[in-house]
């Protein structure tokens, strides 16, 4: 298992490095920019590669940092900074969940190695190996941007493109997932949490795809996407051992086509001045012909288009649903239908129909031959690699994660058939409605699904109500406990104190004779005293 994701990490950041060099060409901060990057892949490579759960922890905590660094890294840029910041908090809610089951780890089994933990799990009572799980699970929806710690995703997209494609296809985001398959024996004795997995990945994929199906920014229909099929793999981890495999094959294969695309989007910016809003493409295909190419390569793959990679491992997700339960079945064929929508909806945005810019504003133009060749390898990589992987991938994670085979009430072809249907339909659907113009300002007559997908489902504003806003009260309210009761407390016995000091020194004048009168004076009231008392 780690060595399939050292190979991804790798190969794919190699090939964004050699991207980047043309992409970042002229920022006067590139050496600080590839400095980033080489320490944001070598926190994901020990994440990988550790041996214990303490380890991995470093890799985790170290990758968020990255990813701070580099979505923030356009500081000047105040959105750049919100995101960045957002990300790293949101982040640190999900560590939480990771921090609590390492402990829960320790006390349980005495010990945080895989090896240990492994061993032991199976003897755990059902109910700590729940609340590990869930606690494990918190940690990943954190990291894949899964409901409902997924806010920060979109707002990464500040980044620069080249950690755009980093973190969606290689790194960040396929964490929770590794960290999820890398447990299994943990959740495969803890069937609530397992089956708490599966639910989130549905809805996550539900909930990614219609949030793309409305965004117009290139890069925001791809982050929703990518949350959309992180969806896929963290549900196919819910199944168990009947899917822990297609979610590692699937993550393997959108690394491919989700770097592809990533690639095409900032050639795409590149050619036309960071422009984003595919409202203002159109006809591309006639003037960065190459990046049309591989871009469709990307577009083909992510639909699950047969003989491109995501044919081979989404359909098998799909397939694996169905045989454990019905519903998160329909939710992945769903999603088929919608992300061919979105996705067809980009492309036709932005490469066919008539060109919606100008020569003299914009003058689109091909990306340099360095930032080409990372696009090839890449679109040829969607093309062929869920045909070079299928079944291999089963032999090779099986003694890792386990493998049965899941048995359908219809046959594969059946099922690919009618996968594929879906796929057809969601596609000519957007074709159709977008062939024929694209309005350059939105439509103000619209559903009120459409309105809640611009505005990202209120996924800021269920937050802010729920988490941001109690969460401020209750703040206030201790710094109002703080400064008047507690502080209040110290600062009134210090004021008493300084009073009682303040008239103590008037009495102290400094002259003897004044002294002697307070002892004369004492002496008088002393024998008075005592004459009394005998009386």
């Amino acid at each position: 298992l780690s060595m399939v994701f050292v190979l991804l990490i790798t190969g794919v950041g190699g090939l964004i490095h050699i991207y980047s060099l043309g992409y970042m060409k002229d920022d006067p901060d590139k050496r600080k920019f590839f400095g980033y990057l080489n320490f944001f892949i070598a926190a994901m490579l020990l994440l990988v590669t550790a041996d214990s759960y303490l380890l991995l922890y470093v890799g985790w905590e170290g990758v968020g940092l990255a990813s701070y660094l580099l979505v923030g890294f356009w500081q000047y840029k105040p959105a750049a900074a919100v995101a960045a910041k957002k990300a790293f908090v949101m982040n640190r809610v999900g560590d939480v969940g990771l921090s609590i089951a390492i402990m829960l780890m320790f006390v349980t089994f005495g010990t945080v190695t895989f090896p240990g933990v492994f061993e032991a799990a199976p003897g755990a009572s059902e109910s700590t190996s729940t609340w590990i799980g869930l606690a494990l699970l918190l940690a990943a929806c954190g990291k894949s941007a899964q409901l409902p710690l997924q806010a920060w995703l979109l707002d990464a997209m500040e980044g620069p493109t080249p950690v755009s494609a980093l973190i969606h296809a290689a790194t960040m985001v396929t964490a929770g997932v590794y960290l999820i398959v890398r447990s299994a024996p943990i959740f495969d004795n803890a069937p609530i949490a397992r089956d708490a997995v599966m639910v989130v990945g549905a809805a996550t994929l539900i909930f990614g795809a219609i949030i793309g199906s409305a965004k117009d920014g290139i890069k925001d229909v791809l982050a929703g996407s990518t949350m959309s099929q992180v969806g896929y793999m963290v549900l196919a981890a819910g199944l168990g051992p009947v899917g822990y495999v297609f979610a590692i094959f699937h993550l393997l294969t959108h690394g491919m086509f989700k770097a592809n695309l990533f690639l095409g989007a900032g050639s795409i910016m590149h050619g036309m001045h960071d422009q984003l809003d595919m409202r203002r493409f159109g006809a591309l295909r006639k003037v960065m012909f190459f990046t049309f190419l591989t871009f469709s390569s990307g577009w083909l793959a992510i639909m699950g288009v047969p003989p491109f990679s995501a044919f081979y491992s989404k359909d098998k997700i799909i397939e694996a649903s169905f045989s454990v339960n019905f519903w998160g079945g329909m939710a992945a064929l769903i999603g088929a239908g919608i992300t061919s929508f979105y996705m067809t909806r980009l492309w036709t945005m932005t490469f066919t129909g008539k060109a919606r810019w100008t020569e003299d504003n914009q003058h689109p133009h091909e990306a340099p031959k360095i930032m080409l060749f990372p696009m090839a390898v890449m679109g040829i990589l969607s093309l062929i690699a869920g045909f070079v992987l299928a079944g291999a991938i089963e032999t090779w994670l099986a003694p890792v994660t386990g493998f049965e085979e899941s048995e359908l009430p219809i046959s594969s072809l059946a099922m690919e058939s009618i996968s594929l249907t879906f796929v057809l339909i969601g596609g000519a659907i957007a074709y159709l409605q977008y062939r024929r113009g694209v309005p350059i300002t939105p439509p103000q007559h619209v559903s009120a699904l459409t309105v809640a997908a611009r505005d990202e489902l209120y996924g800021d504003a269920f937050n802010e109500a729920v988490f941001m806003r109690p969460g401020q009260w209750l703040t206030r309210s201790l710094v109002f406990v703080d400064n008047r009761a507690i502080d209040g407390i110290v600062n009134g016995t210090a004021a008493a104190v300084g009073g009682l000091s303040g008239r103590m020194r008037r009495i102290q004048t400094g002259f003897a004779r004044s002294y002697a009168l307070s002892m004369l004076a004492g002496a008088v009231l002393l024998i008075v005293a005592l004459i009394l008392v005998r009386m």
